[in-house]
């Protein structure tokens, strides 16, 4: 029972954190947006704390009569059940001693719970990035039909629709793409901006960061931490973008695009595609004019809490 108390304890301790993160309280104000890819690996961190211990709670409950740590305990199991099995299609019954004493049905329920967990999770990431793949495919032909190259938007594809849009569309073979309205809205040294904005999507694949939270909110739609850790992640993902670009072009460039994207009204950026204009553009640029170098302390200490907290789970699975 003691493994399965600390796998409970480790979501605890996730949520509080990512409250903490989504909240700018514990660590300090704003640390977040002034150093995005630490905050994404801390939340990578937590994501993937949190899958091992949902599923690490009801195994080490169910697998206790074992008396030794759930990874070891649930190879002990397979074996049982496999030789279980064999002894039952071979017409000799199941023999006494097969399974350690107390691993009744209710145990047997709970290691069945944390399959089911483990089957949910995976599916939900499978099913996520089939249906990425589909949906950035089909928009891939569509573009071979209508895209066209443009000297004003070097290595992008132009699109001719008056709306705003800059997009990548993300993928093992990547496509940045812009609309005609997108070059009448924005100057040459703002567009070079806004393609290095979205080459640092697919750079990065920014698409794999989302897909494990995509993954969760499908498997649990009506959490809402959840939900608000995706969009936290979606907003980092695109301030990483930014400051990969701001490396390239400086911080008024990009901050004067972002401001005529935000003034254009209708903006365009199709499912399954990653797009400079999608998230708080307001707070965005007020985050690329901010004077002063980024925080060390306080990202560091979050990184410290966030390893821990995955550190722990994966312990506890090789414990014996």
């Amino acid at each position: 029972m003691a493994y399965g108390a600390h796998f409970a304890a480790v979501i605890l301790a996730c949520y509080l954190t990512a409250q903490a993160l989504t909240r700018s309280v514990w660590f300090g104000p704003g640390w977040t947006w002034r150093s995005p890819r630490v905050a994404i690996l801390c939340w990578q961190a937590l994501g993937l704390a949190v899958g091992l211990a949902a599923i690490g709670v009801p195994l080490a409950v169910g697998l206790d009569p074992y008396g030794t740590g759930p990874g070891r305990a649930a190879g002990l199991f397979i074996g049982d059940l496999a030789a279980g099995v064999t002894s039952l299609t071979t017409g000799n019954g199941l023999p006494a001693g097969t399974f350690p004493a107390g691993l009744g049905p209710v145990r047997l329920a709970l290691v069945g719970l944390a399959a089911a967990i483990a089957a949910v999770l995976l599916g939900s990431t499978v099913r996520s990035l089939l249906a990425a793949v589909r949906v950035q495919r089909r928009h891939r032909d569509l573009l071979a039909l209508v895209g066209r190259a443009d000297p004003a938007a070097p290595g992008a594809l132009v699109l001719d629709h008056p709306g705003a849009a800059a997009y990548c569309l993300p993928g093992v073979r990547p496509t940045v793409v812009v609309s005609a309205g997108t070059l009448d809205l924005l100057g040459p040294g703002e567009l070079a901006a806004v393609l290095s904005h979205e080459r640092a999507h697919a750079d990065e694949r920014h698409d794999l960061v989302l897909l494990p939270f995509t993954a969760l909110c499908r498997a649990l739609p009506r959490a809402r931490w959840l939900r608000a850790a995706h969009d936290a992640v979606a907003l980092l993902v695109e301030m990483r973008a930014d400051d990969k670009a701001r490396r390239q072009h400086a911080d008024e460039p990009l901050a004067t695009a972002l401001r005529r994207f935000a003034s254009a009204g209708s903006r365009i950026t199709p499912a399954g595609a990653l797009g400079a204009a999608d998230l708080e553009l307001d707070a965005r640029v007020q985050r690329l004019l901010l004077d002063g170098p980024a925080p060390r302390l306080r990202p560091a200490a979050a990184s410290v809490v966030a390893a821990a907290l995955l550190l722990l789970p994966a312990s506890l699975y090789l414990s014996w």
